[in-house]
């Protein structure tokens, strides 16, 4: 694709458009990273060792931890090959998270530590994390990436967000910032990491928003994407990873709530209710929207949200990352593949006895499989056309 470094061709005619979206959760990236561990291994048992995530989307979105997995999918090494397979994810978070997010050292007085931590800053200086980030991406920019990318950023100043995508990109040079930066900015949730400041220089002088950027194409006319119709949600297939909630947990209530003051939405049960609130509700709410649109354009096979909302205790926390803990998010992820499918009929109101890994395996797997060697077979006609070769297939 025009901008990256596309390890396939563009989608055309009856090509899908496939798009991979990664939610924010700290820590919790090892359930998302689980996830793809599985995918890529069975892409490659379909087609080949070599086989990475990045071969077969489109796109790559991710916000906070999905920024930061979203750059080591699609980030290039010196083989122009990702940087990361899925299965290193699960290594780099249990390797950095503990010096990322350095646990108390008062274990007698964990709680009042926390508040008052809390009220003089962030609770993590985030030194540890840029350091690492910045030693893995390098000088890479966002131009650089093997698929299409996007991923959301906050600007404070303007209180507005700033989407970094392959696609604007093209069009505003400004934007291509170090992928460093550009995944420090993402994961600097407000009261467990501080702002991060860059600039980036014009050389020339999150899965909606990844569905938003890619119908924003379309709509421009773009070849790349040529001749999609911006209602024709069976051309795309969308997976949205979660990192799980603990929105069965119920730890939170309005008659608690109604007392609470600015430091109890800040700090309440060793979790910060204002961050949990406007994160889990902008999570719903694109379930909800991508849901019930692919549903009511009878494609709901093309959206697949696999999230696990029974996380209690330590795994719901975005940041306790002992090596327990790290461990039982693993093994969350590994439960999560054989759960059914989070999705209800909407008539019927019965959920999917179809599990996660079962979908993954023959409702991604084979697509995006068929779908790439489609795009090569459609290479090879436009080479043999242009060249007035015969090829041994139609």
């Amino acid at each position: 694709m025009e901008g990256t470094n596309g390890v396939f061709q563009p989608p055309t005619h009856e090509k899908l458009i496939t798009i991979l979206s990664i939610d924010g959760g700290g820590i919790r990236g090892l359930i998302p990273g689980t996830i793809l561990s599985f995918l890529e291994s069975e892409l490659q048992k379909l087609d080949g060792e070599d086989a990475r995530i990045a071969d077969y989307f489109d796109v790559i979105a991710g916000t906070s931890t999905g920024g930061l997995v979203t750059a080591m999918l699609a980030s290039p090494n010196e083989k122009n090959r990702p940087l990361f397979a899925a299965k290193d994810i699960k290594d780099f978070y249990l390797n950095n998270c503990p010096r990322i997010f350095l646990q108390n050292s008062c274990p007698l007085f964990p709680h009042v530590t926390k508040v008052m931590k809390s009220l003089s800053g962030p609770k993590y200086d985030g030194k540890y994390l840029r350091s690492v980030v910045k030693e893995k991406l390098g000088s890479t920019r966002l131009h650089q990436t093997l698929t299409n990318v996007v991923i959301p950023t906050f600007d404070i100043k303007r209180l507005q967000p700033t989407i970094f995508s392959s696609f604007e990109v093209k069009k505003n040079p400004s934007l291509d910032a170090l992928l460093s930066d550009v995944c420090i900015a993402t994961s600097a949730a407000p009261t467990y990491l501080p702002a991060h400041y860059f600039q980036t220089k014009d050389p020339a002088g999150n899965a909606l928003v990844a569905v938003g950027e890619v119908t924003k194409e379309i709509t421009g006319g773009s070849p790349h994407f040529f001749p999609v119709k911006p209602m024709d949600f069976e051309r795309f297939l969308v997976i949205s990873l979660g990192t799980g909630s603990s929105k069965a947990e119920k730890k939170y209530n309005a008659h608690d709530a109604a007392k609470w003051g600015i430091l109890s939405w800040l700090t309440h049960g060793g979790s910060t209710p204002l961050v949990d609130i406007f994160t889990q509700a902008s999570a719903d709410m694109v379930d909800v929207h991508l849901s019930v649109v692919f549903q009511a354009l009878h494609s709901e096979q093309r959206y697949l949200r696999i999230q696990e909302d029974t996380l209690s205790g330590d795994v719901s926390s975005v940041d306790i990352a002992t090596k327990k803990n790290l461990d039982d998010l693993v093994k969350v992820g590994e439960a999560l593949l054989k759960k059914p499918v989070s999705r209800v009929n909407l008539e019927s109101g019965v959920e999917s006895e179809e599990t996660n890994e079962k979908r993954l395996f023959e409702g991604t797997s084979t697509s995006v499989i068929n779908d790439k060697k489609n795009r090569l077979i459609s290479k090879l006609r436009l080479q043999a056309n242009n060249e007035k070769i015969a090829l041994p297939f139609k």
